[in-house]
């Protein structure tokens, strides 16, 4: 009688301690498992319960004429943490500025900018854009300038002879032509080693003769 007692005991001890180990029970543990599972993955899915993004946020600001700086941006969007080297200035075909874009550390920093933007009265449009397209935007960095201007028969030693006096970079000359009137203007985009070179350039040459004609120097941003 004593030993059947002591039989008793052992499985009700064994069933207390692991009941997962008996098959129904352990079956309906993993269905509660794989249920709780996929409402976990249902609920990541949803985009009302996803946390907000972190990272950098792309926009494209337009607007802008040859005397908007990257300064006045950042001027205008304070409090957005913007510096110079989170503008790039894009450009036409014809070098005419058609743009900036932007690249906001937050989505809060863009977020900002359309409340700044907004306060001081819609002077320009700021809309979100993809990554890719700040990729593909060249910065020329206020190194570089355009010669506007040139005499369509002005060839690389007449440009040269322009810039006579200035550090640029002869190797790097991009001449082009875009329509005018009564006649198409050449211009030439000109690199120069630093910031200060392009300056000094457009303070010395801005407005004097290539072979008799005036040529307009802007600097590129």
């Amino acid at each position: 009688m004593a030993a059947l007692k002591l039989f008793s005991l052992r499985n009700a001890l064994r069933f207390t301690v692991a009941p997962q180990s008996h098959p129904l029970i352990r079956m309906n543990l993993l269905r509660r498992l794989s249920t709780e599972s996929e409402m976990a993955q249902d609920a990541s899915d949803d985009p009302f319960l996803k946390p907000p993004e972190k990272g950098l946020v792309y926009a494209k600001l337009t607007g802008i004429g040859w005397n908007t700086l990257k300064t006045d941006i950042i001027n205008l969007l304070e409090g957005c943490n913007l510096s110079t080297d989170d503008i790039k200035v894009e450009y036409t075909k014809g070098y005419s500025p058609a743009g900036m874009l932007l690249q906001f550390p937050s989505k809060s920093a863009f977020d900002m900018a359309l409340t700044q933007n907004s306060k001081k009265g819609r002077l320009f449009r700021i809309d979100e854009v993809d990554r890719s397209y700040w990729d593909l935007t060249m910065s020329y960095d206020g190194k570089a300038v355009m010669l506007e201007g040139l005499p369509l028969k002005a060839n690389m030693e007449d440009a040269e002879r322009f810039l006579s006096g200035c550090n640029f970079d002869p190797s790097r000359f991009q001449f082009s032509i875009r329509p005018g009137f009564p006649d198409p203007v050449r211009i030439a985009i000109v690199h120069f080693m630093s910031r200060i070179d392009a300056t000094n350039a457009f303070c010395w040459k801005n407005r004097t003769f290539c072979l008799n004609n005036p040529v307009t120097v802007r600097v590129l941003q």
